[in-house]
């Protein structure tokens, strides 16, 4: 499968249309928030150096077959943000892991039979509850930004980092979230400085009128300002806002 091009259905952004009528996802958020008040006090103890391969330390590695190596010197200086859930609307299991993993069973839910087939990868994903999980090497190519566009180059993949954050469009997401995801983002940064401020992008931006997350319901004020209290090694230009 070519990794710049989207399946019929895509997970993230079906997520969104069908968490409104979720009738689980009020119950999957109050868990979530109470998971993230325990986890938000343990982000400063994960050792999150980055490897020569571009496996971040302190990530769970799940090593996805859903990637592939770069084009020959390119060089990584885009951030995009995601968010995903399966089913949609619902926080809970392994599913995700499944989808990246290309093991996820058709059989188990409805929603499945529909993107039976459909091979996408992250690098990290980040669980309600802070849990931070790898997929793909930085250093390699991972099948996430789909037919895509940014500062008029295409096929993102090329030359982005992807991370996804458990979630839809319209539920807030956790401290947890937001802690893990900042801890992540200064590491990346340090490491790959061609990835500027104004270069960390939502999907809905890389992929307009076809993609919709992060959505509105990412904080994207909370994350740059928490960016900026950090006291990074890496210049950021001053926001505004």
């Amino acid at each position: 499968m070519n990794p710049d091009e989207d399946a019929a259905i895509d997970p993230c952004a079906v997520a969104s249309a069908m968490a409104r009528s979720s009738p689980a996802r009020i119950d999957a958020v109050e868990h979530a928030r109470t998971n993230a008040r325990a986890v938000v006090g343990e982000l400063a103890d994960v050792n999150a150096d980055i490897d020569e391969e571009g496996w971040l330390a302190g990530a769970e590695r799940r090593p996805s077959p859903s990637q592939d190596a770069r084009p020959p010197g390119t060089q990584i200086d885009l951030l995009v943000i995601h968010n995903i859930s399966l089913p949609p609307g619902e926080f809970s299991g392994d599913w995700i892991d499944d989808l990246f993993l290309d093991r996820l069973d058709p059989a188990a839910h409805p929603y499945f039979r529909e993107i039976a087939g459909l091979r996408v990868s992250a690098h990290l994903l980040i669980r309600r509850n802070g849990r931070l999980l790898q997929y793909v090497p930085f250093e390699q190519r991972a099948w996430h930004a789909g037919v895509s566009r940014f500062a008029e180059r295409e096929r993102c993949n090329d030359f982005s980092i992807g991370i996804e954050l458990e979630g839809t469009d319209d539920i807030p997401f956790t401290d947890a979230q937001y802690a893990r995801l900042v801890q992540c983002t200064r590491q990346i940064l340090r490491r790959y400085p061609g990835i500027t401020e104004d270069r960390i992008a939502g999907h809905a931006e890389i992929a307009p009128g076809r993609k919709t997350d992060p959505g509105p319901a990412f904080d994207w004020n909370r994350y740059r300002r928490s960016m900026r209290a950090e006291g990074r090694a890496v210049a950021l230009d001053p926001l505004q806002e």
